[in-house]
């Protein structure tokens, strides 16, 4: 069997034309009528993030080799389980890259709203090499479980999979931290944080620090009618609440420090010093995925306009896949 590096810098290699052909475009026109949150500009977008984040040979190469798996072949693999979700394109990709990359068998749950994109990615892992171990989870027995759900999902998880080792992930959200010294493309690279995949991802930001009197206004987006929906929604909710509210960008801006449940809805918290920010931050640590600023440092701290770029290192819930996969074979 072809080595991780070989196989992965291939699939590179052949999604890096992707919606440039009639065979892609059909996919990314399936992929559309399958889940209508997912538009064919993002679609495009995730597929180009994991080929230039996750798949360039320079990247990928330094990253297994830190691990010690660049030459290492496993003659007796764990099967592993992959529940992923379906809330943004791809989402799941990055597991499935680690459990084969480390050595092991994924056994893979799709999420039905992700079907045809992660089937298609799958099939062209198989054309590339027909063994790679990979096969569609069927409730059988196996060794590890990685799984992304909400909190009754994993209520269920922790209980099926008693006794299993287990990397369960929750809900998380992401902030952002502004001084009033921002730019004009720092402030339009938020946006790309904020409504990227329509605000679905745990990356995507829904809670803005700001001092008094900053202008936190948001730069519009186009956006999928399915959020556009949800705005209206939101907008009718908050004016019968009586809740005031600003439009900014394609969000409707309201105070608190709690994060919004409503999709298109941003919360905004005006704050007097950082310290004020670092203790929040501290005091709501499991339910951050990414902080992004160039104000104050974090773990999660990430760049204006990265917060869906990911690098390999980047672990979702900063939970080391690759040392929890290596980890079984102790």
């Amino acid at each position: 069997m072809k080595r991780p590096l070989e196989i992965f810098t291939q699939l590179g290699e052949r999604l890096a034309t992707f919606g440039e052909d009639a065979l892609s475009r059909e996919v990314i026109a399936r992929a559309e009528a399958e889940n209508g949150w997912f538009t064919p500009t993002d679609v495009r977008y995730a597929v180009r993030a994991i080929c230039e984040d996750m798949l360039c040979p320079a990247k990928l190469e330094p990253w297994l080799a830190s691990y010690g798996v660049l030459d290492k072949v496993t003659e007796q693999p764990h099967r592993v389980a992959i529940i992923m979700a379906g809330n943004i394109p791809l989402v799941g990709f990055l597991d499935l890259l680690c459990v084969v990359a480390s050595g092991n068998h994924a056994s893979v749950k799709m999420s039905g709203k992700d079907r045809v994109l992660m089937g298609y990615v799958i099939d062209l892992l198989r054309d590339i090499e027909p063994k790679v171990p990979i096969s569609e989870y069927a409730d059988e027995k196996i060794d590890a479980v990685i799984a992304t759900g909400g909190g009754n999902a994993n209520r269920y998880f922790r209980t099926h999979f008693a006794g299993v080792p287990s990397l369960l992930r929750g809900n998380r959200h992401s902030v952002a931290v502004l001084t009033g010294e921002e730019s004009r493309e720092q402030m339009e690279a938020l946006s790309e944080d904020i409504y990227r995949y329509s605000g679905l991802g745990c990356r995507n930001v829904s809670l803005i620090f700001a001092p008094e009197g900053v202008d936190a206004t948001l730069a519009k987006r186009e956006v999928c009618p399915k959020y556009e929906n949800n705005l209206r929604q939101t907008r009718a909710l908050l004016e019968m609440g009586g809740v005031p509210y600003a439009e900014s960008g394609c969000s409707l801006l309201t105070e608190g420090e709690e994060f919004p449940s409503q999709l298109s809805r941003i919360n905004i918290v005006r704050y007097r010093s950082l310290a004020e920010v670092e203790a929040w931050l501290a005091r709501h640590e499991e339910e951050l995925q990414c902080v992004v600023t160039n104000a104050i440092e974090h773990s999660r701290r990430v760049d204006f306009g990265t917060a869906q770029r990911p690098a390999l290192t980047e672990y979702p819930d900063e939970r080391d896949v690759m040392r929890f996969l290596l980890d079984l074979k102790k």
